[in-house]
């Protein structure tokens, strides 16, 4: 029995690794395409995923998790507004703090290119039932939970080390 489980792990484990390559590969070519540097990409997913569970980030938050100068975030945050996909905001629970928000440029431009992904994503899966959904929804929860704590562990030695 845990031959079969951790057979079943491993292969969740690479099923992550290859969604995580194509992604990578899609953030490539939508960057590409829409004339954006990889970086501009990978911060408007980060701000974007911190807007949809409700967290969003400072430019403060933005660089950390993107490992950068605050010259540099600085340059890419002014850079992203200017081109309308982020735009500021004050934080309504903290008036002095500023908040990055995905512009409704950058949500138009998004939308626009991921809808066949979304189109697809619904097909391939129209075929699995709920309860199936279900279950994979909190295998991808625990994952990502897994992966935050690692993730917060290097931060901790980076910081500490």
């Amino acid at each position: 029995m845990a031959a079969d489980r951790d057979a079943l792990e491993a292969m969740i484990a690479a099923d992550v690794r290859a969604m995580n390559a194509e992604s990578d590969e899609i953030g490539r070519l939508f960057a590409s395409r829409h004339d954006v540097a990889a970086n501009d990409f990978r911060a408007l997913l980060y701000v974007m995923v911190a807007e949809t569970a409700g967290t969003p980030l400072t430019a403060g938050d933005l660089r950390r998790r993107m490992g950068m100068s605050g010259a540099a975030i600085t340059y890419l945050v002014e850079r992203m507004i200017a081109s309308g996909h982020f735009r500021r905001e004050s934080d309504p629970k903290d008036r002095r703090k500023v908040i990055l928000r995905v512009a409704e440029h950058g949500m138009a431009v998004a939308r626009g290119f991921f809808t066949p992904l979304g189109q697809r994503t619904r097909g391939a899966l129209e075929g699995l039932s709920d309860a199936d959904l279900a279950a994979a929804h909190r295998t991808f929860t625990a994952l990502i939970e897994a992966m935050r704590e690692f993730r917060g562990e290097l931060d901790d030695t980076v910081v500490s080390g």
